[in-house]
């Protein structure tokens, strides 16, 4: 792995916390993913399930982490199942973990060969009466593909049908959603390789640049930091293509007099940033791209003062709704007549400001969290509006990354990353010779 080692303790209070939730007398299965194949021998880069990883720092493929905390033999209570490894498998695929390296990763002690999966399940199952399974119950989850965890449930449920089952994932939405310490420092890492590649490309951008290079040298400066490269596919977006909100082919020259937006971020250690800009490819805003610019910025700002524990996702987004809407008026985007007329299911301002405001982030970019429960302390959320004007060929977003706090305003995980507009121009203009001894 690119990242450095993590402290164990994060993982070992993780399964602590997840164990006294469950049912007694019960066991508990976590499955890594698969490798997807592309075709032919090719296959996807590995990403490790994030459920997995959050409970033993296991990140391997063909690993399964069992939990039985009630179990009579205590060696047993916590159990690894790894892909043996020999030195035929070291040379062709490189270094796997040993049972050793895995209790240091993980601080789980008994650690079998997968190929003891199935006669040391048989054992524990005569013990325990309940097993939980994992199913993805994420609100945006939409899997086409059956998944490892996918057959182990087809599996488990067919050879031992007498046992009751419940769910693992009730329990995950509550506990990922609120960060540990030593998670919150691995996102500010990865918030901190962000801001080092976006303050390459503000040194990079002028008329003529593709978005692909844009991205080029976004991706340098993150694996140049040991991530493994973008949390999530990049958006650079340049003119009206930031009125695409899922724009993602970054394959058009970037012109003069057009605004960039970049919906682009690092990951590290397997947790996400989840970072927005908007910026201009002249390194100057017009003054109605600039007005837009801090319209937008006002909004987030709002928007962020809100995000108190106690507060319900749902009722802060109509909040919020109401700031942009003021904003939208302001800008001569809408008037009186369209809010007295407006549909309360979609308001005006959505013609402008069609998504969502903020959402959870951690080891998923759109993290665990169940919206319908209060904000608590240590949830980690973006902060991210925006005003998208196809008739005037661009739109602007700008996004943060923020942690709840218990009292006071969230804490900026990006409160280093260039976000003023006078700075942004500030910082492009000084690579720009020919710019600055015309200001002279």
């Amino acid at each position: 792995m690119k990242y450095s080692p993590i402290n164990r303790n994060l993982f070992i209070k993780n399964r602590e916390n997840f164990t006294s939730k469950m049912k007694t007398n019960s066991l508990a299965v976590f499955n890594s993913n698969d490798i997807y194949p592309i075709s032919a021998d090719s296959t996807l880069p590995f990403e490790q399930h994030r459920d997995i990883f959050y409970l033993s720092g296991v990140d391997q493929e063909e690993s399964v982490l069992v939990l039985f905390p009630d179990c009579p033999k205590e060696k047993h209570r916590e159990i690894l199942f790894l892909r043996e490894t020999n030195e035929h498998i070291a040379i062709w695929e490189g270094e796997k973990l040993t049972k050793e390296k895995a209790y240091e990763n993980s601080g789980i002690k008994t650690v079998y060969w997968l190929q003891d999966l199935e006669k040391v399940l048989f054992e524990i199952m005569t013990q325990c009466d309940t097993i939980y399974i994992n199913t993805n119950e994420h609100y945006r989850s939409n899997v086409e593909v059956e998944t490892r965890e996918d057959r182990f449930t087809k599996w488990i449920k067919d050879k031992y049908p007498a046992h009751s089952v419940a769910k693992s994932n009730p329990i995950l939405q509550r506990l990922r959603s609120v960060k540990d310490q030593i998670e919150i420092d691995l996102i500010q890492h990865a918030c901190n390789i962000t801001e080092k590649g976006f303050r390459r490309v503000l040194g990079f951008v002028k008329p003529g640049v593709m978005e692909y290079e844009i991205e080029a040298e976004l991706i340098h400066e993150f694996i140049k930091n040991r991530s493994k490269g973008f949390a999530y596919t990049p958006i650079v977006a340049s003119g009206n293509n930031a009125n695409v909100l899922h724009y993602i082919e970054n394959n058009k020259e970037c012109k003069s007099g057009d605004l960039i937006l970049m919906d682009v971020a690092a990951e590290y250690a397997n947790y996400s940033s989840d970072l927005t800009r908007t910026i201009p490819v002249s390194g100057k805003y017009s003054k109605r791209q600039k007005a837009v610019y801090n319209a937008v910025l006002r909004v987030k700002d709002e928007a962020t003062k809100m995000l108190t524990p106690g507060n319900i996702w749902n009722e802060y987004h109509v909040e919020v709704g109401k700031v942009m809407t003021s904003e939208l008026l302001g800008l001569g985007l809408l008037d009186k007549a369209d809010i007295q007329n407006e549909n309360p299911e979609w308001p005006a301002y959505k013609k402008y400001f069609m998504h969502g405001t903020s959402h959870h982030m951690g080891l998923d970019t759109h993290d665990y969290g169940i919206l319908t429960e209060p904000m608590q302390a240590n949830m980690v959320f973006t902060v991210e509006p925006g005003i998208y004007i196809p008739d005037e060929g661009f739109g602007i977003r700008i996004e943060d990354d923020v942690v709840i706090q218990e009292t006071g305003y969230p804490f900026n995980l990006m409160r280093n990353i260039p976000i003023e507009a006078e700075e942004i121009e500030e910082l492009m203009n000084m690579s720009r010779p020919e710019i600055a001894l015309h200001k002279i």
